[in-house]
C-alpha cells in the first residue's frame, strides 16, 4: 500500500480508538479530546475536521479550524443536494423521473465522468444524490436559470461567514454566463469557492430542516443523503449501530490539478444531533468519508441507554 494510503487507512482506526477510550466522559469533552489526540497524527495529510452541534451550532471539536475558516476551495459534489432542493421546491423536478447515465460526460471541454458503479444506470433524484451522478445533476440543473442557481447557493449560506471562528474568509459564487458554466457550477467544479466551515454550516441548516421535517419535497434529498452513507458513494462513513447521512465531494482547486476530498453530513439521519465535516487537502471524497465513520460510531455509543 502506498505511504499516503497507508496513513489514511490508519487515521480512522486511531480516531476510533481515541474516541472509544473517552466514552465515559461528557460528549463535548470526549469528542474534543479524541479529536485533538487523533488528528494530530494527520500532519502528513493537511486538512480539517470539525464536529458541530446541530441544535446550537456550537463547535464540539475541531482540528485545523483555521483551515476550515479561511481556506477557499471548490466544494465539488457536496453542492448537489442544494441544486436538487431548489428544483424540487420550485416544482421543476419530478423526483421519480429517471435519466440514463452512461458514466462518460464532458461539459465545455471538461471531463466530468461519473464514478459510480457501471450497473447503476437508471438514475432518479434520490439515486442521483446517493451515487453522486454528474450526468443527472448537470442535466436537470439546466432547468434553473443562472441567477436561480446562484440564489440557491446563497440561500444555503455558501457566501456568508458563519461566525464560528475569527478571521473567516467569505465564499464566492460566480454568475454562469452559459450552459456549460451553469452545469459545472452545479457540480461544484467551476465558479464557486467556499470555506469548509461555510459548507458545514450549510449542512447543519439542512440537518435542522430534517429535524423539523414532516412532509414535502425535501424528502427526496434527505433520503438520498441517508442512502449515500447506507450504500452509496459515502458508504465509508456508515456504522452498524446508527444511521447517518451525508455527501462526499472530490474536486481540484482552481490553481492546482491535485484533488481535495470532502465529506459533510449529520447523524442520526432521522433526527440529527451532530454535523461533521472532513476536509482533506490532498485526497478524495471517499477518503474523507472514512474519517467520519469513527466519529459517528463513537457518538452512537454515547447515546446508548
Amino acid at each position: 500500500m502506498p505511504p499516503r494510503q497507508a496513513r489514511l487507512a490508519l487515521v480512522p482506526l486511531l480516531l476510533a480508538e481515541a474516541l472509544l477510550c473517552a466514552a465515559s466522559a461528557a460528549p463535548q469533552t470526549s469528542l474534543s479530546a479524541a479529536m485533538s489526540a487523533a488528528v494530530s497524527r494527520m500532519s502528513a495529510e493537511p486538512g480539517a475536521i470539525v464536529v458541530q452541534d446541530v441544535a446550537s451550532g456550537s463547535i464540539l471539536a475541531a482540528r485545523g479550524l483555521d483551515i476550515a475558516a479561511r481556506r477557499l476551495d471548490r466544494p465539488g459534489s457536496t453542492l448537489k443536494p442544494f441544486v436538487l432542493m431548489a428544483l424540487l421546491e420550485s416544482g421543476r423536478l419530478d423526483p421519480e423521473q429517471r435519466i440514463v447515465c452512461r458514466r462518460t460526460l464532458t461539459i465545455g471541454g471538461t471531463r466530468m465522468d461519473c464514478t459510480h458503479p457501471a450497473d447503476v444506470s437508471q438514475i432518479d433524484a434520490e439515486a442521483a444524490i446517493a451515487w453522486s451522478c454528474n450526468t443527472y445533476v448537470s442535466e436537470v440543473a439546466t432547468r434553473l436559470s443562472a441567477r436561480e442557481l446562484v440564489q440557491a447557493f446563497r440561500k444555503a449560506g455558501l457566501d456568508s461567514p458563519t461566525g464560528r471562528a475569527s478571521n473567516e474568509a467569505t465564499g464566492t459564487i460566480s454568475l454562469p454566463a452559459n450552459r456549460s458554466e451553469l452545469q459545472l457550477e452545479a457540480l461544484g467544479s467551476w465558479g464557486v469557492e467556499v470555506t469548509p466551515l461555510e459548507l458545514l454550516e450549510a449542512y447543519r441548516k439542512l440537518a435542522l430542516r430534517r429535524r423539523e421535517w414532516r412532509s414535502g419535497p425535501e424528502a427526496t434529498v434527505f433520503a438520498g443523503l441517508a442512502d449515500s452513507v447506507a450504500y452509496g458513494m459515502a458508504h465509508a462513513a456508515s456504522v452498524a449501530d446508527m444511521s447517518a447521512a451525508g455527501k462526499t465531494g472530490t474536486a481540484s482547486s482552481a490553481d492546482s490539478l491535485r484533488s481535495h476530498g470532502l465529506f459533510v453530513g449529520y447523524a442520526p439521519a432521522d433526527r440529527p444531533e451532530i454535523a461533521v465535516l472532513i476536509y482533506l487537502e490532498n485526497g478524495r471524497g471517499m477518503d474523507a468519508a472514512a474519517l467520519a465513520r469513527p466519529i459517528f460510531s463513537a457518538y452512537a455509543r454515547y447515546k446508548r441507554p
